[in-house]
């Protein structure tokens, strides 16, 4: 009986390791799912990718392709411009929390600071959690190795320093 208890726990242990590697971190993540392509680029022309691939954990409100599509138009393309880099950065960095904050943890809240150091004001409205009183989340607690992303359906804006 314990021989068999052995190998069930080993196998068990293996199974569980082999899982947790096989996670990927938040940028291939959201790179897998499809939804996010102008997010990834928009990552990638920021100077973000190794950020959002080390060690974290992080907390990343995503905004989907569609999301992007409903910003002015011609917006997307003038952030990806090398002389916008900086403003990139702090539109999305605006998107990111320090730590792994799940949903359950993140509905108690009615504010986050941003890695930017920008306050994000958080409620719930309609059962949904709501950042600035635009971007619902659509998805949410989709882990990655190194934090969690909740989908939203609106980019959030920096307020002006």
């Amino acid at each position: 009986m314990k021989k068999l208890f052995r190998s069930v726990f080993a196998l068990f242990a293996m199974t569980s390791f082999a899982v947790a590697a096989d996670k990927k971190d938040i940028v291939d993540t959201a790179v897998e799912a499809g939804s996010f392509k102008t997010l990834v680029a928009a990552v990638k022309a920021a100077g973000l990718v190794e950020t959002l691939k080390g060690e974290g954990p992080f907390t990343v409100f995503a905004p989907t392709d569609e999301a992007f599509a409903k910003l002015p138009k011609g917006t997307v393309e003038d952030l990806l411009k090398p002389e916008n880099k900086a403003k990139l950065a702090d539109i999305l960095t605006y998107h990111v929390v320090s730590g792994k904050v799940m949903s359950p943890a993140a509905v108690k809240l009615d504010k986050a600071t941003a890695v930017n150091k920008k306050e994000i004001k958080l409620a719930v409205n309609d059962g949904s959690l709501t950042l600035n009183g635009s971007a619902k989340v659509t998805k949410a607690d989709i882990e990655a190795s190194n934090g969690v992303i909740h989908v939203i359906d609106t980019v959030i804006l920096p307020p002006a320093k």
